[in-house]
């Protein structure tokens, strides 16, 4: 599998594409070939779309060899989370129902990904309606993360089949979507890299949505630099902006802030380890390190934990557009969205002023640095087995989420990419937040750490294969 063409860098792709010594069709083949030989381990697509890619990746080749060229992703493999309108797909949106009529007809980041002609191999799981940062689903089971080949581990959530796509080899790119951390928590627990975007940036019209105030589509892939090149290939078109990821700096240029506080509380074995050895190789390297607390992270996460905003505007999206499905949620997500039955108006209004306030601090707190640096996500991927005693679901799904919250909370775009593996051998991220808006600015950034600290294939190696 190391030799598989689709687990090269996307900008390789893109050369040999174009100069012959690639075909779509060998990526789409190979990736096929992954899927039969890992997919019903790893369980990552809901809706497997194999034999069609292959159809369109050998018209894509006659178009590529007549010197048609559609967009920067052409004939690449990806995969979209099933919470995405896909025309011609169906949307489950993680439930037991399809839901038909406008979510099987793409919106426009869609239609701008597909409009580059890449290989779509499929709709992958997600916790359903994303509300959950594990990754488990009671429908349609749960993906498997593939660092872990005897006990049956989580993904992360909520975009859980997104990153088990990438390191399982079926895709290059996933598109995933982030509200309280559904790209970033899947991507540092399967070891790929990740990108939640400012919310308001790109369009979720033809989403399903968990909290429209705060869902923000994002992208995971194997590096970086492959973020960057998907970053680019999208933006301008989705966003209406015409700057581009820069080149990126070099790190004796860059300040890092890294809080003390509340971002290393209660971490995994060898959590906390791996991401202070790695911020200890930047500022070895020249990056500047000082200390920076996030403005009220307690409130925040309180808020979380009362539900924030998500419980109560799922509960009023399914009670008004699918109220059939609210009979038939998973459990785990049944419980958070009648928590919201208590949350009164005032409640609603009150949480939505300290979001802003947040946000407004936050901003005024990142001018002092390039970007924050903390642990993805605090603890090991459990276990399911772990999270069938009572209470143990809700008490792991939090700590998966406190991390990785803050950044929507406080309206900052961030970025995680592997720096190592902890004590149980399960793969670490690094979170680095940047002030809204500052997307490439953060890649460009990311892509200086990625080049002194190495890509997931360096620091973590390749996950097992199934026995």
């Amino acid at each position: 599998m190391e030799d598989a063409p689709q687990l090269l860098p996307l900008r390789t792709q893109h050369q040999r594409l174009r100069n012959g010594s690639l075909s779509a069709r060998e990526l789409a083949e190979s990736s096929i070939a992954a899927y039969h030989r890992r997919g019903a381990h790893d369980n990552a697509y809901l809706t497997w779309n194999g034999d069609a890619a292959l159809a369109h990746a050998r018209a894509v080749d006659e178009v590529i060899a007549q010197g048609g060229d559609a967009g920067a992703l052409m004939g690449m493999t990806v995969s979209i989370k099933d919470i995405y309108a896909v025309t011609g797909l169906p949307t489950y949106a993680g439930s037991a129902t399809r839901l038909g009529g406008e979510w099987e007809r793409s919106g426009p980041l869609v239609r701008e990904l597909l409009s580059h002609l890449p290989s779509l191999m499929g709709k992958t799981h997600t916790v359903e309606f994303a509300f959950g940062g594990l990754g488990s689903n009671a429908h349609w089971g749960t993906p498997r993360n593939p660092w872990d080949i005897h006990a049956h581990r989580t993904p992360g959530g909520s975009s859980s089949g997104a990153g088990v796509s990438l390191m399982s080899g079926t895709a290059s790119l996933a598109l995933g979507t982030d509200t309280a951390g559904s790209v970033r928590i899947p991507a540092s627990m399967t070891g790929v890299a990740g990108l939640k975007t400012t919310a308001g940036r790109w369009p979720t019209e033809r989403i399903v949505p968990l909290s429209p105030t705060l869902d923000t589509p994002g992208l995971l892939a194997r590096r970086v630099d492959d973020l960057a090149f998907a970053f680019d290939a999208l933006d301008n078109a989705v966003s209406g902006r015409r700057d581009r990821v820069p080149e990126p700096p070099s790190l004796s240029s860059l300040t890092f802030g890294v809080p003390e506080q509340f971002f290393w509380d209660a971490c995994s074995p060898g959590v906390a380890e791996t991401v202070h050895d790695a911020i200890a190789q930047l500022q070895a390297a020249g990056a500047r390190i000082v200390r920076l607390e996030l403005p009220r992270t307690d409130d925040a996460y309180a808020l979380f934990q009362q539900g924030g905003l998500a419980a109560v505007e799922l509960a009023a999206f399914l009670n008004d557009s699918l109220p059939d499905v609210l009979s038939r949620l998973d459990p785990n997500v049944m419980a958070r969205v009648r928590a919201a039955d208590t949350t009164s108006a005032l409640d609603y209004v009150s949480r939505r002023k300290l979001i802003e306030a947040l946000s407004a601090e936050a901003r005024a707190t990142l001018s002092q640095v390039d970007a924050v640096l903390t642990p993805t996500v605090a603890v090991t991927p459990p276990t399911l087995d772990s999270l069938t005693p009572d209470g143990a679901y809700g008490t792991a799904n939090m700590a998966a989420l406190r991390n990785t919250v803050m950044a929507n909370f406080m309206g900052l775009c961030a970025l995680t990419l592997p720096v190592g593996r902890d004590s149980q051998g399960m793969p670490v991220g690094l979170q680095a937040m940047a002030a809204p808006m500052q997307e490439q600015r953060l890649l460009a950034i990311g892509m200086s750490i990625e080049s002194l600290l190495g890509t997931g294939d360096k620091v973590l190696g390749a996950p097992p294969e199934p026995l």
